[in-house]
């Protein structure tokens, strides 16, 4: 017994899609396909543009944005909040903070307790900025401000020492190197090797 073929089908026994198989019909399923795929790009074609111009116009973040750089606390009375505990090194995931404790004498008072820091760095160029070294901290020693102008020319420089963390960042803006972006001329081609200057 022989199969039969149905009528409209494609000759080798298998049933036809009922989809035109022509070049036109192919075509116009594509461009269909391409027009639905561009409809979200057609729909933002057409919307206010949202982008801002850093570092000509710096956005200033609210006061209790906490998303940059660490601050090293003192009490009212210039005494250091960091007692050396060592639990904000302790619980960075990053292993970006060291911290060397040494013990207060009544001749060398650093801060209230019985210990201080002696050594504090964070290195930012492993800092996830997390906050969990803020929350690790039992005297508010360490807290994170809302400057994220962060960027350095060496390795050594996104290191900060505890001098460094002691005194609060620069305004936004005002920051060594944030200048650079502010002229067109920062972002003129500059010469290569055995051009002349224009």
């Amino acid at each position: 017994m022989s199969a039969r073929i149905a009528p409209g089908g494609n000759g080798r026994g298998r049933p036809s899609t009922g989809k035109s198989g022509g070049t036109a019909g192919r075509v116009l399923r594509g461009t269909g396909k391409a027009l639905v795929g561009f409809t979200v790009t057609f729909r933002n074609v057409f919307r206010r543009n949202v982008t801002q111009q850093y570092p000509k116009e710096i956005p200033y973040l609210p006061p209790r944005a906490h998303v940059g750089r660490h601050l090293l606390n003192r009490h009212e009375n210039g005494l250091e909040k960091c007692i050396g505990c060592e639990l904000c090194a302790w619980a960075c995931p990053a292993d970006a903070i060291y911290v060397e404790g040494a013990d207060n004498t009544e001749e060398h008072r650093v801060s209230a307790g019985e210990r201080y820091a002696e050594v504090y760095q964070i290195n930012y160029l492993r800092c996830i900025m997390c906050g969990l070294c803020v929350e690790a901290c039992p005297t508010r020693a360490l807290t994170l401000t809302n400057n994220y102008e962060m960027a350095w020319e060496t390795r050594e420089d996104a290191i900060l020492e505890k001098w460094q963390l002691l005194n609060p960042p620069l305004p936004l803006g005002t920051a060594p190197g944030t200048e650079q972006g502010k002229f067109k001329t920062a972002f003129a081609r500059r010469p290569r090797r055995g051009e002349r200057e224009a």
